[in-house]
């Protein structure tokens, strides 16, 4: 018997009613999550730096639109009250905006660089999470999605200052699911691996770069945003009512295997 899109739309990944702000929501894996959402029948505000970027991706999701740097707390508390305005509360955040930054080791860091990092990647987290979360409680409850990375998990000599900012997202996931469970919020990070973007195109076109990692990736293939969105689409509905505090990693196998 086949499922009726009544059935569809109330089942356990069902998201309809919900209200959500992501970060980083133009383009890539935040689009991909923004998108999911939609279809899943949640109202999403759209949101990244880039002014023409946030209204092209608003216009054609028909979805409203925040321009907002994540380095600027004022720009952030602009994005809750924004968002509060135009979707009447926030039932889910997921904050997916982040920079690489520099590559080197640790010896060679730029210290600059080094603060712009953890700004985005970490900081931005921290003070989204503390300005939303009051408001997602407020509302009986829901979810908060951190954008981790698989270099959180392992040593990297390349992109040092990265990875620990995201080593530092998968703690922040943890301490949120424990401060706020008892108010009915989960809180829980996505740690992707390699995902095929605009950003990662000249790895992609690197020959040499993807012959070595697809030997280290058991299904031998970048993963795709739509993915990621997946994984975020199970944390923020009832399929995933019960999971907290966790950093589910989606990278086809990287970190488990010893690469033969």
């Amino acid at each position: 018997m086949h499922d009726t899109a009544a059935e569809r739309v109330n089942g356990p990944f069902s998201l309809a009613g919900k209200r959500a702000l992501v970060t980083g929501s133009t383009r890539g894996i935040g689009r991909a999550i923004a998108e999911a959402f939609i279809a899943a029948g949640a109202r999403v505000m759209i949101s990244s730096e880039d002014a023409a970027d946030t209204q092209a991706a608003a216009d054609e999701l028909g979805q409203p639109g925040i321009v907002c740097d994540v380095s600027d707390d004022a720009a952030l508390a602009r994005l809750v009250d924004g968002t509060l305005a135009a979707l009447g509360g926030i039932d889910i955040l997921v904050c997916n905006a982040g920079i690489t930054g520099a590559p080197g080791p640790f010896a060679t860091l730029d210290m600059d660089d080094y603060a712009r990092v953890m700004a985005i990647n970490l900081r931005s987290q921290v003070v989204l999470a503390n300005l939303a979360l009051p408001h997602i409680a407020g509302a009986g409850g829901g979810s908060v999605i951190l954008l981790s990375s698989i270099s959180a998990l392992r040593g990297n000599g390349a992109i040092s200052a990265y990875a620990l900012a995201k080593a530092g997202v998968s703690q922040l996931a943890r301490n949120l699911a424990v401060e706020w469970g008892p108010r009915n919020v989960r809180a829980n990070a996505i740690a992707p691996g390699f995902i095929a973007t605009d950003l990662s195109r000249p790895l992609l076109e690197n020959e040499a770069f993807m012959a070595r990692r697809m030997a280290m990736t058991p299904l031998r293939r970048p993963g795709t945003p739509q993915e990621v969105a997946g994984a975020a689409l199970f944390l923020s509905s009832a399929a995933g009512g019960f999971v907290t505090g966790q950093t589910l990693v989606v990278d086809g196998g990287t970190v488990i295997t010893d690469g033969s």
